[in-house]
């Protein structure tokens, strides 16, 4: 076994072609602790130089619901009807409570669901969607 570290493209290529040859080794063999250095030193140089970056909390909310066949109903009762719609047109960022509830039902890790997304202005909204009344926008227009 010689193994050293991966510190370049082409001694990561070699590690690479060199697990192709270890895939089928057995465990508790020389071979097969080979393969489990070789994977540990490729994973360590893969997350620094092609890291990956964190989803967006409402594309891993839409993953998760895909993943668990969860509905969007099922969604609306654990956070709420109008809450949930809001959350997943982006209108309306998450709340403390709603994370914890993710992170719990869902197994979304909070550290997603914590990061800052862009929300929808009121002015991106379609006008039904607006909370102001017709008359107080013809005011506020004519003002």
């Amino acid at each position: 076994m010689n193994i050293s570290p991966i510190k370049d493209d082409a001694s990561y290529k070699s590690a690479m072609a060199r697990i192709e040859t270890l895939m089928n080794a057995k465990l508790n063999t020389p071979e097969g602790d080979e393969l489990d250095i070789l994977a540990t030193l490729i994973e360590t140089y893969e997350d620094k130089h092609f890291p990956i970056d964190a989803p967006d909390p409402i594309a891993a909310i839409n993953h998760c619901m895909e993943a668990l066949g969860m509905s969007r109903k099922e969604l609306e009762d654990l956070i709420g009807k109008n809450r949930a719609s809001e959350i997943l047109n982006k209108s309306r960022k998450l709340s403390i409570t709603m994370i914890r509830k993710l992170h719990t039902k869902m197994g979304i890790p909070a550290d997603i669901l914590i990061k800052d997304y862009e929300v929808r202005s009121a002015s991106k909204l379609s006008p039904s969607k607006s909370k102001q009344k017709p008359a107080k926008r013809a005011r506020a227009k004519a003002a």
